[in-house]
């Protein structure tokens, strides 16, 4: 993948180092790297592992390399800047072919903890996107977690995760996640749940479509697909809680499968077509 000296987006809020402000916000409790992730993959990818995390954990911030001025860290913002910068331009493009227009979202980069209109933010939560205000939250850290403990190896299974929380943010702009949070608020937590994997499956899809798109642009080679698809493997909901608990719970899934988030995204990237994105009318997942 080859992004250095391309457009940087101009839609980035950086937040690092800033904190709460006014609103008094608490370092997370955690006793260790291995309750950090506990933590940021159960929560990011939809497993419930707060359990995991017992009485004797000794409070600190999670945040380690996100503080403005850090190398690391700022490689990682201007890598950032110009994977939004290159889902700007593709979505733009795909929208404009069918004569919508497509407003750009806001991704925020924060240390620890932030405010955002959905409530608090925290580096334990790992990357969202959230509704309301349009923007896209990421602690960099997350690149860091998941290269020391999913095993995730290259720029583009970053890449992925950005492009992932820019598509919820395009079927926001579609009416998808308001129609879908209507339904779940009148259904059983089991059928919300699977609502809550359709809604992710359509935005590993939408990855997909990104990452056709962004192909000859970014160089991206085979490798980095693979890259893509590894990640996809090692963060769906039934490796997640057999890792956590040695076992899954269907009913409990809110993010698909390994094989689901890695068919998904496939087929978005096969096609480069977001009509091909369909989950909600998909017989089988």
């Amino acid at each position: 993948m080859d992004w250095r000296g391309r457009r940087e987006s101009s839609n980035i809020e950086d937040r690092r180092g800033m904190g709460m402000g006014g609103m008094g916000g608490r370092p997370i409790r955690l006793g260790g790297i291995g309750l950090v992730v506990v933590l940021l993959l159960g929560a990011f990818f939809g497993v419930d592992l707060s359990g995991m995390v017992g009485p004797g954990d000794t409070s600190r911030q999670a945040s380690t390399t996100s503080a403005p001025g850090d190398p690391q860290a700022e490689e990682y913002k201007a890598f950032v800047s110009v994977v939004l910068a290159e889902t700007e331009d593709v979505w733009g493009a795909i929208f404009k072919a069918s004569n919508l227009t497509y407003e750009d979202p806001t991704l925020v980069l924060f240390s620890g903890v932030t405010r955002s209109a959905c409530g608090a933010a925290q580096s334990a939560m790992g990357p969202f996107y959230c509704p309301v205000d349009h923007k896209v939250y990421l602690d960099t850290d997350f690149f860091d977690v998941m290269r020391r403990q999913l095993g995730s190896q290259g720029e583009f299974a970053r890449a992925y995760v950005v492009a992932h929380e820019v598509g919820h943010h395009v079927q926001n702009q579609l009416g998808v996640l308001g129609q879908v949070n209507e339904m779940r608020a009148r259904v059983s937590e089991a059928r919300s749940n699977a609502l809550s994997v359709r809604v992710e499956l359509q935005a590993d899809c939408y990855a997909g479509v990104w990452a056709n798109a962004a192909r000859d642009r970014l160089s991206v080679t085979d490798d980095d697909i693979r890259s893509a698809l590894d990640t996809a493997a090692r963060i769906g909901d039934d490796a997640l809680q057999k890792a956590a608990q040695g076992y899954a719970v269907p009913d409990s899934f809110t993010h698909g499968t390994s094989e689901q988030r890695q068919n998904w995204f496939y087929r978005g990237f096969r096609s480069g077509d977001p009509d091909q994105c369909d989950t909600f009318n998909a017989n089988s997942l």
